[in-house]
């Protein structure tokens, strides 16, 4: 039990400077994880639907396997659900993003908003929230819902 604690703490905290190259993506691959599943979960409802988009984004954004994909989002679940803020991991991708790349994260946050085919009003909130945590300008993230939302094709 206590080294699950610890496990789930020294996850939640950025590996110090001089961390090998492997524990860092490890820990940028589980917070921008950790930030989708935030999106998946932010309306009380998590489907099968939004589950596979998030394994999707993972698979093709950091190329991973179909199983790497899915004990990469379950491990982001544990962390999502016992983190009580999200500034750690949002900091973390912002030193390791550049902008276009933080773009394409916010875009895929809205594409599991979507992929349900409606938005709901906590969802619009944790999307506001995390963008503004990730410094993504108000136009950039207009634009980023935008796209997202004809690819998913809602209205």
């Amino acid at each position: 039990m206590l080294n699950a604690l610890k496990g789930l703490l020294a996850s939640l905290v950025p590996p110090p400077p001089g961390a090998d190259a492997g524990a860092q993506e490890h820990t940028l691959q589980l917070a921008s994880a950790v930030l989708l599943v935030e999106v998946m979960r932010s309306d009380g409802r998590s489907d099968d639907a939004e589950r596979a988009k998030v394994l999707q984004v993972l698979r093709e954004r950091f190329d991973l396997t179909d199983a790497e994909a899915r004990q990469l989002a379950e491990r982001a679940e544990q962390v999502a659900s016992d983190a009580t803020d999200l500034f750690g991991l949002t900091s973390h991708v912002n030193a390791h993003f550049d902008m276009p790349a933080k773009l394409r994260m916010v875009e895929h946050m809205w594409a599991v908003a979507f992929v349900d085919g409606r938005l709901d009003a906590h969802e619009q909130h944790v999307m506001w929230r995390l963008a503004d945590l990730l410094h993504v300008p108000h136009g950039a993230y207009i634009s980023a819902k935008m796209r997202a939302r004809s690819a998913a094709g809602a209205a």
